[in-house]
């Protein structure tokens, strides 16, 4: 397996990413490959196709070894399930698949022609191994049944940015920021309604709380220089 490109976006860490790929489609990243696959051909025909999937690897959540069943955050941190019912990153082969939105491709005169996307659910430098079109008559399946993740409430929760804090992200940041809140970033199992969270998104280091549905950023600042 050879790494083709990597993931260019605001999320240096993976907390606060979106679950799963579409969720957040404010959220933009670029794909740029390395420099031995930067060939305008390979890209030929792919302005036709709204839609890519993605083959990349969960470069940060490399482990010896395998379990045959993990715990999903989303049924309470708790529950096991076999590794193969769910989507977590410890798998035997740390192997990803997303589908995100083609938005563009752009020539661009540091990294060749890239593709900028929208709705990922990857982290910046985030390895990825293919590209391929989805194919709306043959990948899209709207009978399909999601097993345990039907039982499970999609939680999303009202986002509070105090008007002094509003201006701290260009407006296209902020909006995508929202759309990130709303998906509610922590772990389904944690409610303490006093708590801190924070991550790390767009040079900024974004705080809230969450009380009775409602996301509240407490804080956000320019991340220091190093």
């Amino acid at each position: 397996m050879h790494v083709i490109a990597r993931v260019r976006n605001d999320f240096p860490t993976k907390f606060g990413l979106p679950r799963q790929s579409g969720l957040v489609p404010q959220m933009l990243s670029t794909i740029v490959f390395e420099k031995e696959y930067r060939v305008p051909e390979a890209l030929r025909g792919l302005e036709g196709f709204s839609h890519l999937w993605l083959i990349w690897g969960f470069h940060k959540a490399q482990k010896d070894g395998w379990s045959p069943t993990v715990r999903p955050p989303r049924l309470g941190g708790n529950t096991r399930m076999g590794v193969f019912a769910t989507r977590s990153p410890f798998r035997p082969n740390p192997i990803g698949l997303s589908v995100v939105k083609l938005e563009k491709i752009v020539r661009d005169s540091e990294n060749g022609t890239v593709l900028v996307v929208s709705g990922a659910d990857m982290m910046d430098g985030t390895p990825v191994y293919d590209i391929k079109p989805y194919i709306p008559y043959a990948d899209c399946h709207p009978e399909a049944v999601g097993g345990f993740t039907q039982t499970t409430e999609k939680r999303r929760v009202d986002v509070v940015i105090p008007s002094g804090l509003t201006q701290m992200l260009p407006p296209e940041k902020m909006d995508a920021l929202m759309g990130i809140l709303r998906e509610d970033p922590r772990p389904a199992y944690q409610e303490d309604p006093e708590r801190v969270y924070g991550f790390a998104y767009a040079g900024f280091n974004v705080r809230f709380r969450v009380s009775e549905g409602v996301l509240t950023v407490t804080d956000i600042t320019r991340e220091e220089s190093t």
